[in-house]
């Protein structure tokens, strides 16, 4: 799904700009595959930024970011269609200087790594307030660096070697949530049947799972698919 609006959302009269803002200075576009979540933070900070776009995919992001050009993007980490650091890598082949914000309900450390490793200018989690939020846009749209305080230690243990970076995994962070299931129980040596069963979803359903994930990894077969997920403990 992409939505681009040209104008930004009529203030709430119950959001009114806070004090030595400017209403809609920035353009922010807001990527997460919840619409209640996205119509939520359109709500909570739409009179203060101007929302250009939105989107609930990762090709679709990539689309709207380089149709509309935002100051900021605010992005999940875990997106159909490659993830958040996958709409970062295409974004930022063609337009380095686009500064995201990683907003998420995800607070694991490989999360963090992987999407500052991508190139993300911050990252926040769902837990933070609409204020807060709109301060955060606004560092990272003027250079800052912004974490939630427990996230900005995992970035600092990176840097400092207490966390082994090069364990963080791109190519993993490239399935989606339910494809990363998928790929567990084929690695365990489910059959597709058992894998409908386990996951509660269509035999069919499981084979495109898995096309997808082999295409995605670029391997050829379920055997190689298995190897890949015990290689990296997986299972």
């Amino acid at each position: 799904m992409t939505t681009h609006q040209s104008e930004p959302a009529d203030a709430d009269a119950q959001n009114p700009p806070r004090e030595g803002m400017r209403t809609g200075a920035l353009r922010v576009v807001v990527v997460d595959d919840h619409d209640m979540f996205r119509a939520g933070v359109k709500h909570e900070i739409g009179a203060h930024v101007s929302i250009v776009g939105e989107a609930a995919d990762a090709p679709s992001a990539v689309q709207v970011v380089l149709d509309t050009d935002p100051d900021v993007v605010l992005l999940d980490v875990h997106l159909p269609g490659g993830g958040g650091v996958e709409v970062l890598r295409q974004v930022h082949q063609r337009h380095p200087d686009v500064r995201f914000l990683a907003l998420s309900v995800s607070d694991a450390a490989e999360d963090v790594i992987s999407l500052v490793r991508g190139g993300a200018r911050g990252y926040v989690t769902k837990s933070i307030n609409a204020d807060e939020l709109i301060e955060a846009i606004e560092r990272v749209a003027g250079g800052d660096a912004v974490f939630s305080p427990r996230l900005a230690g995992f970035v600092l243990d990176a840097f400092s070697g207490s966390i082994d970076v090069a364990s963080i995994d791109e190519e993993l962070d490239r399935l989606s949530p339910r494809e990363r299931d998928v790929l567990r129980l084929i690695a365990r040596g489910y059959s597709y049947k058992e894998v409908a069963k386990e996951l509660f979803i269509s035999v069919k359903t499981v084979e495109t799972h898995v096309s997808s994930v082999l295409r995605k990894l670029q391997l050829s077969n379920r055997h190689q698919l298995a190897r890949w997920a015990n290689d990296r403990r997986l299972t």
